[in-house]
């Protein structure tokens, strides 16, 4: 296993090679600029501000220069946030994210699996229709839809949390976006679970432990949730990184100042840079976390051998 995790650590270099130098020329293919404003510069002032950021530079020399710096850890510095670099905005809300990202996970991995074992256990019961209907419902309604809605019965109609900021990141500021941000991943992970275990409850290693008169509690937690946990935990990779490097829409919509608002200000106003600083750390978290999900499918799943 260790020299598995070693040629996968060696295979994230040409993976982020080919990230880089797509997304730095997808980006700069859009229309517009880092400093086109409504007002034209004079040009000797908007050829110092491009010299002053190499922007003057034929682009594939910027591409060398950014790679140079890349490897280095060097991001660049913002193009609109002044006196900031990339990787001090990216340090900055990156705690952010990570905190309502991993509130927002924990919640929906121990609701999703208790509501779908518990729609296992009763399958085809009212019960289990109930569930799966509101797993579906929850697939189905995007988060741009819950977020503003559960604002406004919450925090207008009640009063009872704030609709927006992020004071001092306590926990009545993150109620209404971790619940934003779970409910979703509640509803796959159900799904997931709910149809992993019934395969596993009609397996012959199931039946064996029933018929031996153990519990069912013990039944469940020895033998079948372990098995059942695979395709969740295939998921989680991707959906984990998706999820603490902040949703976009929630970020925006209640106002916290985590890395999907400032991708998103980034991609609105040209900044080349913190752009691509977001995108490449992204891409790092989400190669490593599958990798610690193939590690974890190994540890779980006897039958499977890493090579």
């Amino acid at each position: 296993m260790g020299s598995y995790a070693l040629r996968r650590l060696a295979g994230i270099v040409p993976t982020l090679f080919i990230i880089i130098t797509v997304a730095f020329f997808l980006i700069r293919i859009a229309p517009g600029g880092p400093f086109d404003i409504e007002r034209t510069l004079p040009a000797e002032i908007e050829a110092n501000i491009k010299a002053a950021y190499n922007l003057d530079k034929p682009l594939v020399v910027q591409y060398v220069d950014y790679l140079g710096g890349v490897v280095t850890g060097d991001f660049g510095p913002s193009y609109k946030y002044n006196d900031f670099t990339v990787a001090e905005l990216i340090a900055a809300s990156f705690p952010v994210s990570l905190k309502l990202g991993a509130s927002a996970m924990v919640i929906a991995l121990l609701l999703g699996l208790v509501l779908g074992t518990v729609a296992a256990l009763r399958q085809n019961s009212t019960l289990d229709h109930i569930v799966m209907t509101l797993a579906m419902t929850g697939i189905a309604v995007p988060n741009f839809v819950v977020a503003p809605l559960l604002a406004l019965v919450f925090g207008v109609y009640l009063s009872l949390l704030p609709v927006a900021g992020w004071a001092q990141g306590g926990v009545a500021d993150m109620v209404l976006p971790v619940t934003a941000m779970a409910l979703p991943y509640v509803a796959y992970i159900a799904r997931l679970t709910r149809g992993s275990m019934v395969e596993v409850l009609r397996s012959n290693f199931v039946r064996t432990a029933r018929a031996k008169g153990l519990p069912l509690r013990r039944v469940l937690l020895r033998h079948a949730l372990p098995a059942a946990l695979l395709p969740v935990i295939s998921f989680l990779g991707p959906a984990t990184a998706g999820i603490i490097t902040g949703s976009v829409v929630i970020e925006e919509i209640f106002q916290i100042p985590g890395m999907g608002r400032y991708f998103v200000q980034g991609a609105l106003n040209r900044d080349y840079t913190l752009v691509m600083g977001v995108v490449i750390f992204y891409a790092v978290l989400i190669l490593i976390l599958n990798l610690l999900v193939d590690l974890l499918y190994a540890a779980l799943d006897p039958k499977v051998r890493l090579k």
